[in-house]
């Protein structure tokens, strides 16, 4: 993926397209077109299209922090995802979910760790979110959403600590007591963040599902920044059109 310039964006009501990929929200299905060069050490063309259909869409945002500087718009946490990228073995379809991040801060001006989870239920899906804060305070959210999107607070099992990652992050999530989570799937291992499939126990319920871990100090090391543009390659400039 790459990070590109303000050139590169353009944006309808309903489609935002970067560069050579781009998003489309039909009504009823988020499409993305994706052709992009992936970075190294692998450097390939990847392409093809993602397509996702949301069981329902939610109007939940759960602020990050009081005074709304971050948050998180879970906008289909319980989805149908299709995948179909051009290379052998890229093709499957299953449960999926669509979310975003939106800030006016830097994340490392507020947080130092946070954990995030989205674990499909058979209710709907299960999500939670961890995160200390620089002063002090923490956030613990647990949020269930059915199958037409409907999402509420419920009790959360205790943060558990479970093998940390191949760059030794701290990984937690939530888990019943007397069980430990487990990663039965790595997706992104970096030294300041870790995605996996995660399964944890939550209610009795054996659930396997999406989860992340970022070090925001880590993050914030002056030494650790510049792999960033090693892994993600900047342009800024790009074809009017």
């Amino acid at each position: 993926m790459t990070d590109r310039g303000r050139d590169a964006l353009r944006t309808t009501p309903t489609r935002l397209r970067i560069g050579p990929s781009e998003m489309h929200w039909t009504g009823s299905q988020l499409r993305i077109d994706v052709n992009e060069i992936s970075s190294p050490p692998l450097v390939s063309r990847m392409r093809g299209r993602i397509v996702v259909t949301p069981e329902a869409v939610t109007d939940v945002e759960l602020p990050l922090t009081d005074d709304g500087a971050h948050v998180w718009r879970p906008f289909a946490p319980v989805s149908r995802i299709r995948v179909d990228l051009d290379a052998p073995g890229w093709q499957f379809s299953g449960h999926g979910y669509f979310d975003a991040n939106f800030g006016t801060r830097r994340l490392e001006d507020d947080f130092s760790y946070w954990t995030w989870g989205r674990f499909p239920t058979k209710a709907g899906a299960a999500c939670f979110y961890d995160a200390d804060r620089l002063d002090g305070t923490t956030l613990q959210a647990a949020l269930a959403f059915d199958g037409q999107g409907r999402g509420r607070d419920v009790p959360a099992p205790p943060r558990t600590d479970f093998r940390r990652s191949n760059w030794l992050l701290r990984r937690e999530t939530r888990a019943d007591p007397g069980t430990t989570p487990k990663q039965v799937k790595a997706m992104l291992d970096a030294p300041f963040y870790n995605r996996a499939v995660v399964e944890t126990v939550i209610n009795g319920e054996t659930v396997r599902g999406v989860h992340e871990a970022l070090d925001l100090n880590r993050y914030a090391n002056p030494l650790l920044k510049p792999m960033l543009a090693v892994r993600v390659p900047r342009r800024r400039s790009w074809p009017q059109a």
